[in-house]
């Protein structure tokens, strides 16, 4: 019986898991439960990795397209002794060195975890058998990859038409939980920002959050004057 009980949860806390990830499909396609239950639930893979454990290596061929359910990764490649940060990606975001996982060669990338953390992984045969025999799961999965290729795009003009005070308030606006969870040398590379002058700007944002008024109602506009 208490193997049973055991079976019982594990089984309704992946279930739990995988709608995560059925909640993320459905910002592009209408997809039933019954199409989710028939079609992907039996090639998914929930995986669950400790902190800084790499998902991907230099040099491996990345076989998995994997969603974040809970924790942080890194995408990153390694320049001389130094590591050059290109994604930082916490719950509900795609993670993957994607060059290789489509074109089935060995990656340039390194994918660490920051965090311990949860995935929802296809492996990429399970994913073309999938499309071959599914063409609403192959427009599915066209619009995913475009849509991670916009947000690529965009943040690549955003590195190079903002100045590093632009990247770094505009990325805390928008992830100010991220600078508590992430160290500040993987995002300062990510910022493309030397180490310096990221911690130069977070004891501006501190000295800007300790001088502002609680009834000051224009101190988000003040920040970005800092």
């Amino acid at each position: 019986m208490n193997q049973f009980i055991r079976n019982f949860c594990q089984l309704n806390n992946s279930m739990e898991t995988t709608r995560l990830f059925l909640a993320y499909l459905r910002k592009f396609v209408n997809i039933t439960d019954e199409e989710f239950i028939k079609c992907l639930v039996p090639i998914i893979k929930v995986r669950k990795v400790g902190k800084k454990e790499y998902l991907t290596k230099e040099g491996e061929v990345e076989n998995y397209f994997n969603f974040i359910v809970k924790g942080l990764a890194r995408k990153y490649y390694k320049k001389n002794s130094h590591e050059i940060n290109t994604q930082i990606s916490m719950e509900g975001h795609i993670i993957l060195s994607q060059e290789s996982f489509h074109s089935r060669t060995p990656s340039e990338y390194y994918i660490e975890t920051i965090e311990p953390s949860v995935f929802v992984s296809i492996q990429f045969d399970d994913l073309e058998k999938l499309y071959s025999t599914s063409k609403k799961m192959e427009h599915l999965g066209r619009l995913v990859i475009t849509h991670t290729m916009m947000i690529k795009d965009r943040w690549q003009m955003q590195m190079v038409k903002m100045t590093p005070r632009e990247r770094f308030l505009n990325f805390v606006m928008k992830n100010p939980d991220l600078m508590q969870r992430v160290p500040q040398k993987y995002l300062a590379s990510y910022l493309n920002i030397k180490p310096e002058t990221f911690s130069r700007f977070k004891h501006l944002l501190r000295s800007h959050s300790k001088s502002s008024s609680p009834r000051n109602n224009n101190s988000s506009h003040s920040m970005r004057n800092a």
